[in-house]
């Protein structure tokens, strides 16, 4: 039987069915790419339809699904869309002919957006168990284009807790040798690589690339000679049999065509389709993620974060912000409100308490309940942070609810158990234990927060022969609760932080957004703020992080679509009106940033202390748009000239400094033309506005 599948798969390659990645994997049917990038309609029909290799595949039982799917039976019905005015879906279900064995892939198409996406589920609907399924590939294709050529990919790091985090990369994908790509420890955007790749074509088009997991994925690139890209993605981790009536989903799977001249039409078409299909809506409408401000944040010594913050104090605080016109859109309370964190004379924080999801009745009497009226009082929101995936040995959870909590075998006294969202009793509780504190508490939006890396745990607790299923279970039960949360609060916005900006991929960023994109922040760098926002900005339009400091140089390095400003209103030295400076300066230029998107200082050594770095938001509806630069310390140009993007032919524009000292611009420019910059200071910065002034065309 092993040599007539050899034989098979043989004949199958020399037909040219099939073609291998390079590394001996299996692969499958190319699609071929015209002079016009795919409609989503008919790509769906093409690829999904019966006797046809889909773009996934998996391995049962040693044999590959391109060897078995086209007996299978296929069927296909349409869906009603959630966004019927630019959304189509389907449901395809390939059925073995005889032993009970499902795979359902859920389909979805963005016609604007040339976007289709998909996720598979394998269902055993037989009476054994089913045989073992591994290697799956929830995307396995190759793209044939027409023009032989380079093949450039784009992408961004994951988060290190660096300068570094989220620094773009561009590279050429080498002829016949894979490009190997991965997340580390469970959490999707930690390590070297972020779930999203923009691929570049020689044909003057592309198609961006991402990846649905908030666990351990793997993909894959190669180029082949003859003008193929093949790609592939999946669980790093999965070889498992189904029991009988037992159902599982694997990663979702995007892909977004794009055409043009200029990669960065990707990059801007990616961020529009993320605000329009893959962003959290309240109204039916885009939900923006706040301008938010902590209570003075970090508390003196002992205490950490907020563990001496009292419910008086909370009011106290409030009542300051509004006195001096300080107001936020959202107060946030961040680590530490919870019992046993205010135990720092016995050694206790945040950190080792948590598990005690409970508010601690010392400082807070009545609950957080009194300071949420407060601050409703005054127009504002307020969000609280929650951890409850860590939990700690000894806490409350852990001794209450012991059958819930994933334990691997200690090493150096590791006192952290995994909560295991993976069980669906526990998933049930937590999503109810959690909702009901929100709303007994007056708390409108919800902050969570996984400081640990959970692949240690998901491993220990496989059984065997079920390698992977710890992992599904917790990552499906994850977006469970989450999918609970914002049913339960139809205006709930749920900030996404993993030590930072560590779990962020196609499917998180649907339900979430990173409001605190990276514990770096901690080391008080506002050229590393600078960067994050440079790199992150390629492929996502909504993030956030902190301001300590309202110079302009350092308060313009933490300017991105969410901000939060923890200046110390209390200190003797604070300057009001140097605050509200800052914050009319980001009302006026903030909606920009949620729009195109061009970097203008190139993407090597971001991190380098020696250099300019510049971009820009452009509005095309307007044709206005923002430039922000920095010279940073050691930088001994005081010039340098930039090219504007996404300028109208013909037009002219007239660029003026902010703040506005006079209503003289500072230039006047076109299309093609360079501007010039100047900061003559060392450790400078600059913000100008350009906006049209006439069409010279029409003028004429």
């Amino acid at each position: 039987m092993r040599k007539l599948r050899k034989y098979i798969y043989f004949i199958a390659l020399v037909a040219g069915l099939l073609y291998t990645d390079g590394m001996g994997a299996y692969a499958q049917m190319s699609m071929r790419m015209g002079k016009k990038i795919p409609d989503v309609e008919r790509f769906i029909n093409q690829q999904f339809r019966a006797k046809q290799l889909p773009p996934f595949s998996f391995v049962l039982d040693g044999v590959p699904s391109t060897q078995l799917m086209k007996t299978w039976k296929f069927t296909k019905s349409k869906k009603v869309a959630r966004e019927a005015d630019d959304e189509v879906c389907y449901t395809c279900t390939y059925a073995h002919p005889s032993n009970g064995l499902k795979v359902i892939c859920d389909v979805i198409g963005y016609p604007s957006f040339n976007c289709v996406e998909w996720v598979l589920h394998f269902k055993n609907e037989g009476f054994v168990n089913s045989p073992v399924i591994e290697q799956v590939k929830v995307v396995d294709a190759g793209l044939k284009y027409q023009s032989e050529g380079d093949f450039k990919l784009h992408y961004a790091e994951g988060n290190h807790v660096s300068k570094s985090d989220f620094q773009p990369h561009s590279e050429l994908l080498k002829a016949d040798e894979a490009k190997v790509m991965m997340t580390e420890g469970g959490r999707s955007s930690e390590g070297d690589y972020m779930p999203f790749f923009n691929i570049e074509s020689p044909m003057k088009q592309g198609v961006f690339f991402s990846i649905g997991w908030s666990g351990d994925w793997k993909a894959e690139l190669c180029r082949k000679a003859d003008g193929n890209v093949t790609m592939s993605a999946g669980m790093k981790h999965m070889k498992l049999y189904l029991r009988p009536q037992e159902e599982i989903r694997t990663p979702s799977i995007s892909l977004m065509f794009w055409q043009g001249a200029d990669r960065m039409m990707g990059h801007n078409k990616f961020r529009r389709l993320v605000l329009a299909h893959k962003t959290r809506k309240i109204d039916g409408k885009f939900a923006e993620y706040p301008l938010s401000s902590g209570f003075n944040y970090r508390d003196p010594t002992p205490c950490t974060e907020y563990s001496c913050f009292t419910a008086a104090y909370g009011i106290a605080m409030v009542k300051r912000y509004v006195q001096f016109g300080l107001t936020p859109q959202v107060f946030w309370l961040d680590a530490g409100w919870h019992t046993g964190a205010g135990d720092y004379e016995e050694g206790k924080s945040w950190a080792n308490t948590v598990g005690n999801w409970t508010v601690d009745s010392v400082r807070f009497p009545d609950g957080l309940k009194p300071i949420a009226d407060e601050i409703h009082k005054h127009g504002a929101k307020f969000m609280v942070w929650f951890e409850p995936e860590r939990v700690i040995r000894g806490t409350q959870w852990a001794t209450e609810h012991p059958e819930w909590m994933l334990d691997i075998p200690e090493h150096d006294k590791d006192t952290y158990l995994l909560f295991d969202l993976g069980n669906p009793d526990a998933c049930k509780w937590v999503s109810k234990y959690i909702g009901d504190m929100l709303e007994k508490n007056g708390i409108d939006y919800y902050r969570q927060d996984f400081n640990m890396s959970p692949t240690p745990y998901w491993q220990a607790n496989d059984e065997p022969g079920r390698e992977g299923m710890k992992e599904i279970r917790h990552i499906e039960g994850l977006y469970q609760f989450w999918d609970y949360l914002l049913q339960r609060f139809p205006k709930l916005l749920i900030d996404n932080c993993a030590s930072g900006g560590k779990r962020l991929d196609w499917e998180t960023i649907s339900r979430s957004a990173p409001l605190w994109r990276s514990d770096y922040y901690h080391f008080d760098d506002p050229d590393g703020y600078q960067c994050h926002t440079y790199g992150l900005n390629f492929f996502l339009p909504l993030h956030g992080t902190g301001s300590l400091q309202t110079d302009p140089y350092s308060f313009r390095s933490s300017m991105s679509s969410a901000l939060i400003f923890n200046w110390k209103i209390t200190d003797k030295n604070a300057n009001v009106y140097e605050m509200r400076r800052c914050l009319d300066e980001y009302k006026a230029v903030r909606p920009y940033y949620y729009e195109d998107y061009y970097p203008l200082t190139g993407v090597d050594s971001l991190t380098n202390n020696n250099r300019w770095l510049a971009y820009q938001m452009h509005r095309d509806s307007d044709g206005s748009g923002l430039v922000v630069a920095f010279r940073r310390a050691e930088c001994n140009d005081s010039t340098i000239n930039v090219e504007l993007k996404g300028l109208r032919k013909g037009a002219q524009y007239a660029v003026h400094e902010l703040p506005y000292d006079t209503k003289k611009p500072v230039a006047y420019m076109q299309q093609g033309q360079s501007l010039h910059l100047i900061i003559k200071q060392k450790h400078g910065s600059l913000l100008l506005k350009y906006e049209l002034v006439t069409n010279i065309t029409e003028t004429k």
